[in-house]
């Protein structure tokens, strides 16, 4: 740095040196000592609260701003220092000094107090020398800063505060990363358990469409078609029935639709009847001995507003629906009883025995006698929602022919026993015409 200023005296020199070579003026060369510290841009000191990183990045950009600014001030000092000089050879080639009298000259300034060239280097070449020695002093300066730098980011130990933080934040995104891996999981699962069921549900209505295009297929009803029958059931005893062979699935709601002709006494028995295990009255139509008919439901019992014991067909639909234990009775297409609160959000269980005739004690047997329906029965369906009543209607007086989707009346799906029989039925209007 000492060259640099010594440059910069040189450039105040010249200044005043301009001002006095006018003619009849001299020239006054103030000297400025080699040995003058040079005085270096203020750095923060260490600790003033950034980063070790931080600070040396901060040293780095002052030292090469200082060096562009150097470069730019010997860049325009150097035609200064060519014409000083030119100016410091006529000083020194003068016999006298300026007024031809050198030596006195020299002394009179000497006595006043005043540095002559004398003390300054006599090549300017060794200026310059100098000047481009501290720049090359000054970039291997910042060149080591640049080093330190990069190995003190690269390799050098953080602070212990500092790898704790950043040990807690890894181990915070190392559990939110397990978090989101599990609940990926998580519905991973239940992703492929709701595809399964699905895929379950979609076969058993594949399969119970294959078995009714089956059934059909094969013809093999003795009836011009599969639904023109009726099951007879003569007398009252302990082993005529029918059984349907399919079972019921889970049921919150259902709609039971049948024609029946009985005029037995006291009661007409039991037209209907599903049992599943640990239950034998799970679902049940019965009038026996002098009650009226009722609807039981999980064992809890409904009384409905019916009256079919006249000898003649009449058509019978009930509706329930878990949703409270709503129930509805139809009678030759009429609604007459509605009630609630009858075995109120219990669903019907699956895979039970339904048998026609008889009453249930046990899961497809121990029926008695003075319970068993004696009459004709017909278009037997069930469906698993609630019918709206003019759909009821329709059906009832024969504008519609609307199968059961849960338990249709078809041949192949009846099977009879004890004497029980099988006859064709006779048509829609004949039983309408009964009434």
């Amino acid at each position: 740095m000492l060259p640099v200023l010594a440059g910069l005296a040189f450039a105040r020199w010249g200044a005043a040196a301009a001002q006095e070579s006018l003619p009849g003026g001299r020239f006054v060369c103030t000297s400025l000592p080699l040995d003058a510290a040079c005085p270096l841009p203020a750095v923060p000191a260490p600790g003033g609260g950034l980063p070790p990183e931080e600070e040396l990045k901060a040293t780095v950009l002052r030292l090469r701003e200082t060096i562009l600014q150097q470069k730019e001030t010997l860049g325009n000092q150097r035609e200064t220092i060519r014409e000083l000089t030119a100016k410091l050879g006529r000083c020194e080639s003068a016999p006298g000094g300026p007024d031809g009298k050198g030596g006195a000259w020299r002394k009179e300034a000497a006595a006043k107090g005043k540095d002559t060239m004398g003390d300054l280097p006599r090549d300017p070449a060794r200026i310059i020398d100098q000047l481009s020695r501290t720049m090359q002093t000054l970039k291997d300066r910042l060149e080591n800063l640049e080093h330190q730098l990069r190995s003190n980011v690269s390799y050098a130990a953080l602070p212990l505060d500092l790898r704790e933080m950043l040990q807690r934040r890894l181990g915070d995104l190392e559990r939110q990363l397990l978090s989101k891996v599990a609940e990926l999981e998580n519905e991973k699962s239940l992703l492929h358990n709701e595809t399964s069921t699905h895929r379950q549900r979609t076969e058993a209505a594949l399969n119970a469409l294959l078995e009714r295009v089956s059934e059909l297929e094969r013809g093999t009803s003795a009836f011009k078609s599969p639904d023109e029958f009726k099951v007879s059931l003569p007398l009252r005893t302990n082993y005529l029935y029918g059984k349907v062979k399919k079972t019921l699935p889970e049921l919150y709601a259902f709609t039971v639709c049948l024609w029946l002709k009985s005029s037995a006494s006291p009661g007409i028995g039991t037209p209907f009847s599903y049992a599943v295990p640990g239950q034998a009255n799970e679902m049940v139509l019965i009038e026996w001995g002098n009650n009226p008919i009722e609807l039981l439901i999980n064992d809890k019992v409904a009384q409905l507003p019916l009256f079919i014991s006249d000898g003649k067909w009449h058509h019978i639909c009930v509706t329930w629906t878990t949703r409270d234990g709503m129930w509805e009775a139809f009678q030759d297409g009429e609604k007459l009883g509605t009630g609630d609160n009858l075995a109120p959000w219990h669903p019907i269980k699956p895979g039970g025995v339904l048998i026609l005739g008889q009453e249930q004690d046990t899961v497809g047997g121990r029926f008695d006698a003075t319970q068993a329906f004696v009459g004709e029965m017909s278009q037997f369906n069930i469906w698993d929602r609630v019918l709206k009543p003019e759909d009821i209607m329709n059906i009832a007086n024969c504008s519609t022919n609307m199968p059961g989707n849960i338990i249709p009346w078809v041949d192949n799906n009846i099977d009879v026993f004890g004497g029980a029989a099988k006859w064709p039925v006779e048509t829609c209007e004949e039983r309408l015409l009964d009434l």
